[in-house]
């Protein structure tokens, strides 16, 4: 039972994002150190190839012909998953997302190079033939508002956004400077139909004290009697730069600053009705703190309340999305780990209700889910979630029993189908679980998890072979950036 507690509380911590806690900041000393040129990549750790695996369905080598036509029948292949150039191999996905508000990408693993670059592809795509007007990413509301200060005109350069909005994060990598490239380059070139960015998740690693004085400066303009108590409330909350150390305080300590939180959020929200659109974002922004020191109120050592914390955690996610989709009437594209696009987890222990199966009963068919899974390659994850550098890991190519192994067989390097229409011998085969690559900021091959594509997905993207993302270079004239 330790054993399993303590496993139990390193996922949870970093949990606070499946990427969130992930995007935990690097220190100004670490940053200060680094040399001129980008570090050399550490090594790659290679992993045994899985055991063999008891079929669950049948297994390629002996697969049902049936299923393999098809499965070949409803793919669309690739060309590319790096942007730029012709996007004709896109125009069907495009028919599949239709008219969906929310559209979840998914990602295997959260340091690969094809499922970041294939972001920025299917964005791009999204808000030239569909109107798609915001990229959302599992990340801090307030950092997104950073980026997105920056998108619509701020200081700074792309690489320097970056830096200082993902450093420590999966995400502090060259595909992501190019997405944020492109984006403020669009608006410079497209100023009547601008591009946005927001961050869907609870504030860590870090709220950070702008967020505070956001709803401290408009209650000052708009509802100064109330300004007294709010700051009172807040004094002791701001500026919360630390989630990991905060969650080493007293379970009690942090209980009574979620109250006080909660009680700035119904103090704030009163009379919101009274005050017009603006106020609304003063709102948002405190019902992000109050739902953040709620988070925060886990309890590491109790695999209940860690579930507890998953469930409120991605209920938040999907209701910060709804809150910007209807705010601002946006088509969004939501950049997650698979485990929170999709309906179904491969940790339902720890993940009970997802992110995408908020989104499916609140948005119908208006929310659309796409996965990715890859059949060998490398990506970036950490050896515990609280500690250390993401490191590059190779995992061999699928084995017999596991859904890669299976969609590695159709006659695309890459390719994309609609899991809702396939027909139904591929329908059948892909409503059953059986063993995928999977991995959130730790991974662990042995055993894998199992998951049920065509339950959790509404589009599947199928990469023969993924590599890991790009180490984030120095900014130009920059060393130590």
């Amino acid at each position: 039972m330790h054993a399993y507690r303590k496993t139990t509380g390193r996922r949870a911590a970093l949990a606070l994002a499946g990427g969130v806690a992930a995007t935990m900041l690097a220190t100004t000393t670490t940053h200060a150190t680094q040399p001129a040129t980008p570090p050399a990549s550490p090594p790659l750790r290679a992993v045994s190839p899985p055991s063999a695996l008891a079929a669950s369905g049948p297994v390629a080598g002996n697969e049902d012909a049936a299923v393999l036509r098809s499965l070949e029948r409803a793919a669309h292949p690739l060309r590319s998953t790096d942007p730029g150039g012709r996007t004709a191999d896109l125009r069907a996905l495009s028919r599949m997302v239709g008219d969906a508000k929310v559209v979840g990408l998914g990602e295997a693993t959260h340091g690969s190079h094809e499922f970041f670059a294939m972001k920025e592809r299917v964005f791009r795509h999204l808000v030239e033939e569909r109107g798609f007007t915001t990229f959302a990413l599992e990340m801090s509301w307030s950092a997104g508002l950073r980026i997105d200060e920056y998108l619509q005109g701020g200081p700074g350069d792309p690489r320097r956004i970056a830096r200082e909005t993902l450093a420590g994060s999966p995400w502090e990598r060259e595909e992501f400077v190019s997405l944020i490239g492109w984006m403020r380059e669009h608006n410079r070139r497209h100023p009547d139909r601008r591009v946005h960015f927001m961050g869907d998740d609870l504030g860590a690693p870090k709220l950070g004290d702008p967020v505070f004085e956001r709803v401290l400066s408009s209650v000052r303009g708009t509802r100064p009697e109330a300004l007294p108590r709010l700051t009172e409330l807040y004094a002791g909350l701001r500026p919360f730069d630390d989630v990991f150390a905060y969650l080493r305080k007293p379970l009690a300590e942090r209980a009574e600053n979620a109250a006080r939180a909660q009680e700035a959020f119904d103090l704030v929200a009163a009379h919101r009705h009274d005050e017009g659109d603006a106020y609304a974002w003063t709102v948002q922004h405190a019902r992000n703190i109050a739902q953040t020191f709620a988070f925060a109120t886990v309890d590491l050592a109790d695999p209940a309340s860690v579930t507890t914390a998953e469930r409120l955690r991605d209920r938040a996610m999907a209701d910060n999305v709804l809150w910007w989709q209807r705010q601002t009437g946006h088509k969004v594209l939501l950049s997650a780990h698979n485990g929170h696009v999709g309906r179904l987890s491969t940790h339902p222990d720890m993940y009970p209700t997802t992110q995408g199966a908020v989104l499916r009963e609140r948005l119908g068919r208006d929310y659309a889910a796409i996965g990715f899974t890859f059949a060998a390659g490398s990506f970036l994850t950490k050896d515990t979630s609280l500690d250390g550098d993401w490191k590059p890991v190779t995992v061999p190519a699928a084995v017999p029993g596991m859904n890669e192994h299976t969609l590695d067989q159709v006659g695309h390097r890459d390719f994309y189908l609609d899991l809702r229409t396939a027909p139904a011998a591929a329908r059948a085969w892909l409503d059953r679980a059986r063993p995928v690559y999977d991995a959130g900021s730790t991974f662990t091959p042995h055993p894998l998890p199992s998951l049920a594509l065509g339950r959790s997905y509404d589009i599947l993207v199928h990469l023969h072979r993924v590599r890991a993302a790009d180490v984030l270079a120095p900014r130009p004239g920059h060393p130590a950036a």
